[in-house]
């Protein structure tokens, strides 16, 4: 039995964005006992020419909506790019994660041998047949960033480890 596209993506972002909120949700508690100001730890980043960790989010919940539309063959929602808070980062990652659940899967599916355009920058143009686009750019490029907000918090000393990162991964123990 093959994977298909929809099989091999759609729970990755439904199990990422859902860590990832209930991450955040352990952020907002360390920065409350912390007594920090809510807008350390959005901007936050591991070292002066990376992004902080509300532009990590931004671009992975991009990288969710965007990659998986262009797969669909429909246009994604716009987010504005406007988040400066933990709690606006976790309403962006449930309006991805809606946006995602309600594409048409059969249509993500017969996206496999189709030519994807997307954009590389201000002005280059990417193309690959979708099954490389999934598993070649948007898959690893969503997968960097999660994991770096993941480790920017993680440096401020939020409590969290690679079980929160892994939540929801569907694992039977023997």
């Amino acid at each position: 039995m093959s994977l298909s596209l929809s099989q091999s993506s759609i729970p990755v972002f439904e199990q990422g964005l859902t860590a990832m909120s209930a991450i955040l949700d352990k952020a907002e508690a360390f920065a409350t006992a912390k007594k920090l100001d809510p807008s350390v730890l959005p901007n936050t980043r591991l070292a002066p020419d990376m992004f902080a960790l509300a532009r990590q989010v931004q671009v992975a919940t991009d990288l969710a909506k965007n990659g998986m539309a262009r797969l669909a063959g429909v246009e994604p929602p716009k987010f504005e790019d406007n988040e400066t808070t933990l709690e606006q980062l976790k309403a962006r990652l449930k309006k991805t994660l809606d946006f995602v659940k309600t594409l048409d899967t059969a249509k993500i599916d017969a996206s496999s041998e189709r030519e994807i355009t997307f954009p590389l920058g201000p002005t280059n143009k990417g193309h690959m047949k979708g099954s490389d686009y999934l598993t070649h750019f948007v898959l690893p490029n969503y997968y960097f960033h999660m994991t770096t907000a993941y480790a920017i918090l993680r440096h401020c000393g939020v409590e969290i480890g690679k079980q929160d990162f892994l939540a929801g991964i569907p694992l039977r123990l023997t």
